[in-house]
C-alpha cells in the first residue's frame, strides 16, 4: 500500500546538467542544475530551472543563452563543485581544473572535458515561484567522436552520465540496458 508523503520535489531520475553562461564581463561560469529536461521536439528545446538568487540566473537573463555540458561519471567531483560554489566569488572553471570553450553558435561557454554539450538560446522565461523556468531552443549538440554510435548519435554507455537523487542528496550511475523502447510493450498490444 502506498503512503502519502506530501508535495515534495522527488522525481527519478534527475539529470546532472552543468550549465555554462557568461557574466557582464564575459567571465565564463558553470552551475549544476538537476531540475530540467527536454520539453519539445520541434523546435528541439530543453528546460532548466534556477532560483533568482543565483549568479547564473542574472547571466541567463542578460545573455539569453546557455550551454548544458553533460558530465561523465569520472567527473562527479567537478560537477558537484559546480553546484556548491558561486561564480560571483570564484572562477569555478579554474578551481575545478576545467577548460571553458566559447560556443560558436550561442553566447555561452561549455566544458571541454565533458563529452556532450547542448548549445541553447533562451526562448521563454517563466517565473513559477521560488524558481524560474528557462526554455532553451537547442541550436547544436556537440559530442566527442568516441562517444557516438556507428549511426552518429550519442551513446549513453560511452558518455556515462549520472543522475541526482534529491531524497538522499546523492549521485547514481545509470544502470544496465533493460529493453528496447517502443518495442517491448508491443506484446501487450495484441
Amino acid at each position: 500500500m502506498k503512503k502519502s508523503i506530501g508535495a515534495k520535489t522527488f522525481l527519478y531520475p534527475m539529470p546532472v546538467f552543468i550549465v555554462g553562461t557568461y557574466d557582464d564581463n564575459k567571465k565564463p561560469n558553470i552551475c549544476a542544475v538537476a531540475w530540467g529536461g527536454i520539453c519539445c521536439s520541434k523546435p528541439p528545446s530543453v528546460t532548466i530551472c534556477l532560483r533568482q538568487a543565483t549568479y547564473t540566473y542574472g547571466n541567463l537573463k542578460a545573455r539569453q543563452a546557455f550551454t548544458i555540458s553533460i558530465p561523465p561519471e569520472s567527473r562527479v567531483k567537478e560537477a558537484d563543485y559546480a553546484g556548491l560554489a558561486s561564480g560571483r566569488n570564484v572562477d569555478k572553471f579554474a578551481v575545478a581544473g576545467l577548460t571553458p570553450v566559447a560556443s560558436e553558435v550561442v553566447d555561452a561557454p561549455f566544458v571541454k572535458e565533458f563529452p556532450m554539450v547542448l548549445e541553447c538560446k533562451v526562448t521563454h522565461i517563466v517565473e513559477i515561484g521560488l524558481h524560474t523556468l528557462f526554455v532553451g531552443e537547442i541550436q547544436d549538440i556537440k559530442v566527442e567522436e568516441d562517444c557516438l554510435t556507428d549511426k552518429g548519435i550519442p551513446d549513453i554507455t560511452k558518455i556515462k552520465p549520472f543522475s541526482f537523487a534529491m531524497d538522499s542528496m546523492s549521485y547514481y550511475s545509470i544502470g544496465p540496458f533493460l529493453a528496447p523502447a517502443f518495442a517491448i510493450g508491443k506484446d501487450l498490444m495484441k
